[in-house]
């Protein structure tokens, strides 16, 4: 039940809904328990059992059970005097009619609270999610599965809402109606009541059992759904390489596998939660049974103060407690799939944040004269990825990164706009630690222009405004024109307009580069990073690419990944990373002459 409170927890911006939520189920199951009282005079006058209480005299008004029940009988006793026992039946079904209407109103306003209460609480889990996968730090993204982190917030969020967030009102309200049903049955016959007690560890056993069996194979279920999604992610993202290798008819086999499997466990699931509510049914009617067999002897054997009517309406309070005690194992047994998936969430919003700002973070906003990375040491589990790096990057000056991959350099640009924090030694911007500033102002200082062209499912004038919500068409189309993108942009049939697909599939590999670079243009940042960015094109569109980042990095601070090494020959600083360290410093020519790594690079390609 650990998990259960913590997922109900989260309701708590929304525990306002609770005192308005208590007050309409009390009086939910006040009128209920009143359809049935109702009943013993009725009977008593249908079966003329003379058993009917007199009050002659209406009693001192007092907020107690007696009050209510003399004025009732005085209303009774009246009726029968002026009416006749038509005038009983007439006025005690009028009452009963207003006591279901009663019940009824409470019972949809108590239930409009709780709608009110899960879709806010659901909607707060999401956004909780989706917040922690927007603000965690790539190690991260290393660890988790992009296909469980998408059933995490989708079905996990979804079985929530169906199971846990959906008990609640089973959970909370039916234990009520039962302990109130039990109250008026202790009432009615002590004795009757505490022989039944006998029966309930019983069936609560039963239920049990059920639900620890459900709970394992929902977790079973959970983690296919998140190898499914992953393997349609994957068939997705890599359709070109599938249908270039013929390889459909492999693909869908793992899918077909894994879903069959995913199928019969689900079966099995809900055979097995159906089953805890006939079970229930089943043997709540067996005590009932029971009450009739035993209770019926004492009181034809005189051994009973029960009247007939009272005997009656003694069992059919006992069959109302059927219904919420259905209701009751089926939540539990629907609750285990929802503990798992909520367990599920948990784990991934308990997930502390690797990069964290820290308190009274200092403001910055501008760059005024270098970079220092200071003994930098960095592992992402046991080994180190960069070891003692030092590297001085002064104002307006462009450093390049070169070296074979695996060699460390995206890990260490990515360092600077602190993707991830440094293991040991610090990076320092003016001389101060980046740690140490706000991190909103320090990414607002770097640009960068990626390997990969990442593009959202949206427009081209909002790719390239991304980040800048106040920018202009004026603004964005004066950064499409530095970045060589305005002409081709144009000639889209709705320009700045144009949905570019997803990941930009619509337009070209040299297109999607030069979007990227317009945004990197637009945010105008000083410090600006380029991780191969012209590595995965063709001649021509390389040529156009170079172009406007050279346009790009004019009068700012760059750090740049070279793959093609004719690209950075003008550099201030070339560095040769090999293994994580730095093996060769100094400028093209300098490194040419030291016959090193750096050289043998530059040997390779001019093969090429």
């Amino acid at each position: 039940m650990k998990i259960f409170f913590r997922l109900v927890s989260f309701s708590k911006p929304y525990r306002h809904y609770i005192p308005e939520y208590v007050v309409y189920i009390f009086l939910y199951i006040l009128f209920g328990l009143l359809n049935f009282t109702m009943l013993i005079p009725l009977f008593d006058v249908l079966f003329n059992t003379g058993n009917s209480k007199v009050v002659e005299q209406l009693p001192a008004f007092s907020f107690s059970i007696n009050y209510f029940k003399d004025a009732f009988y005085f209303y009774l006793t009246q009726s029968v005097a002026s009416n006749g026992k038509m005038g009983v039946l007439i006025f005690v079904s009028c009452i009963l009619l207003v006591c279901v209407l009663f019940k009824n109103i409470f019972g949809f306003l108590a239930q409009k609270v709780l709608t009110r209460m899960r879709i806010n609480l659901v909607k707060y889990i999401r956004e909780k999610l989706f917040e922690q996968f927007s603000t965690q730090s790539l190690q991260f993204f290393h660890k988790e599965k992009k296909g469980d982190l998408l059933a995490t917030i989708s079905g996990d969020v979804v079985e929530i809402e169906n199971t846990v967030v959906s008990s609640i009102q089973t959970i909370f309200r039916e234990p009520l109606v039962i302990i109130s049903t039990f109250i008026m049955l202790f009432y009615l016959s002590k004795e009757l009541t505490l022989f039944t007690l006998f029966f309930f560890p019983v069936s609560g056993f039963v239920i049990s059992f059920i639900s620890k069996k459900l709970r394992k194979k929902s977790n079973q279920s959970q983690s296919l759904l998140g190898v499914l999604l992953n393997l349609a992610e994957e068939t997705i993202s890599g359709i070109r390489i599938i249908k270039t290798f013929n390889a459909e008819n492999f693909v869908q086999e793992r899918y077909r596998k894994e879903n069959q499997t995913l199928s019969k466990l689900t079966k099995s699931m809900v055979n097995q939660r159906e089953l805890a509510s006939p079970i229930s049914e089943f043997l709540g009617v067996l005590v009932v049974v029971v009450i009739i067999i035993y209770g019926g002897h004492l009181i034809l054997n005189g051994k009973s103060h029960l009247t007939a009517s009272q005997f009656i309406v003694y069992i059919t309070f006992y069959l109302q407690i059927i219904t919420p005690a259905k209701s009751i194992a089926g939540a539990i047994t629907y609750l285990q799939r929802g503990l798992a998936a909520g367990e599920r969430v948990i784990r991934i919003l308990d997930v502390p944040q690797k990069v964290v700002e820290v308190v009274n973070a200092k403001k910055i906003d501008e760059f005024n004269s270098k970079i220092v990375f200071k003994n930098v040491t960095f592992r992402y589990e046991e080994k180190n990825v960069l070891s003692n790096i030092n590297i001085t990057i002064p104002k307006g000056k462009m450093i390049a990164l070169v070296g074979n991959s695996g060699g460390g350099k995206s890990t260490l640009t990515d360092l600077v706009p602190r993707f991830y924090d440094v293991n040991e030694g610090a990076i320092l911007i003016d001389d101060i630690d980046i740690k140490s500033v706000a991190i909103k102002d320090l990414r607002n200082l770097i640009g960068m222009v990626s390997q990969e062209a990442i593009l959202f499912h949206d427009t081209i004038f909002n790719n390239i405004a991304f980040g800048c919500e106040s920018a202009t068409i004026d603004q964005v189309e004066s950064a499409a024109k530095i970045a060589n993108a305005h002409e081709f942009i144009l000639q889209l049939k709705d320009g700045y307009q144009t949905t570019v697909g997803d990941r930009g599939v619509l337009l070209s590999g040299g297109q999607r580069q030069r979007i990227t670079i317009a945004r990197a243009v637009l945010k105008n940042a000083p410090i600006l990073i380029l991780d191969e960015a012209t590595s995965a094109l063709d001649s021509e569109s390389e040529k156009l690419v170079q172009n406007a980042l050279e346009k790009l990095m004019e009068n700012r601070t760059s750090i740049v990944i070279a793959h093609r090494l004719s690209t950075i020959k003008n550099a201030d600083e070339i560095i040769v990373l090999n293994q994580g360290v730095i093996a060769e410093q100094g400028t093209h020519e300098s490194l040419i002459l030291q016959k090193g790594i750096y050289k043998k690079l530059v040997d390779l390609q001019e093969i090429k």
